[in-house]
C-alpha cells in the first residue's frame, strides 16, 4: 500500500485535478458517451457527441430519433450498429424502469443493454462521485506491466487496485491510471524517459533509469 500511495502521489503532482476527456454535461450524456467509447477514441465519440447531444440530450429524444436517427450520427465509431442499437434499448429501460434517471446503482446500470463493469464504474465514478475504480485497457495494462495491481483480467485489477488504493486516492485513482497509459505508459513505444513513476515501475523492460 506504502508503493501505491506513492505512486498516487507521483501522478497527483504532475495532475492534481483528473477528469474523463469525454465531453458531456449530464449523467445521462456521460453514460451514452463511455457507451460510444467502446473500441473507440474519446476524441472520435466527442465528435460524434458534439452534434448528437444538441439534438438528443435525455432519453426521450434520444428514443424520439430512433435507431435510424441516431445512427448518422455515430456511424464514424466503430461497431456503431450496435451501439445504436443498445443506446435506444437502454433510453427505453431508462423511461421504463428509471422514470428517465440514470440510475445511481451498479445492478441497475449493469442491467441497461450495452453496459458492463466498466462502464457501470466509470459512470458511478465520474457521475455520482463513487470511489470506486474503472479498469479498461489502459489500467489493466499500466495495473500489469508496472507491476502495481497485477491481475489475469479486469475484474481481477478492479479488485486488487481497490484492495491497495487508500481511500484518499480510490476517487482519481481510474482518471490517474487511464490517462497515464493513454499518454505515458502506451502499449506502443511507451515514453518511460517521461515517466513520473518510472522509479516504482517493475518492467523489465522500461527504458528509463530509475529516478
Amino acid at each position: 500500500m506504502k508503493r501505491a500511495v506513492a505512486v498516487y502521489e507521483a501522478l497527483k503532482a504532475a495532475n492534481p485535478v483528473p477528469t474523463t476527456e469525454l465531453n458531456y454535461q449530464t449523467p445521462f450524456q456521460l453514460l451514452v458517451a463511455v457507451m460510444l467509447s467502446a473500441q473507440a477514441t474519446d476524441v472520435s465519440v466527442n465528435k460524434a457527441t458534439r452534434a448528437l447531444f444538441p439534438v438528443a440530450s435525455t432519453p426521450e429524444a434520444m428514443l424520439s430519433l430512433g435507431e435510424a436517427g441516431l445512427t448518422p450520427y455515430i456511424k464514424s465509431i466503430g461497431l456503431y450498429r450496435t451501439k445504436a442499437r443498445n443506446i435506444i434499448a437502454t433510453c427505453r429501460l431508462l423511461r421504463e424502469r428509471h422514470a428517465g434517471k440514470t440510475p445511481e446503482e451498479r445492478a441497475a446500470l449493469e442491467a441497461l443493454p450495452g453496459v458492463g463493469r466498466k462502464t457501470a464504474n466509470v459512470v458511478l465514478n465520474t457521475a455520482f462521485g463513487q470511489p470506486v475504480i474503472a479498469v479498461d485497457t489502459h489500467i489493466f495494462r499500466v495495473a500489469n506491466r508496472t507491476g502495481l495491481a497485477p491481475g489475469k483480467d479486469a475484474r481481477a485489477v478492479e479488485e486488487e487496485l481497490t484492495r491497495i488504493t487508500p481511500p484518499a486516492y480510490r476517487q482519481n485513482a481510474h482518471h490517474w491510471l487511464i490517462l497515464h497509459g493513454r499518454y505515458v505508459c502506451r502499449a506502443r513505444n511507451p515514453a518511460c524517459a517521461a515517466c513520473v513513476i518510472a522509479r516504482f515501475c517493475a518492467w523489465p523492460e522500461k527504458t528509463a533509469a530509475p529516478r
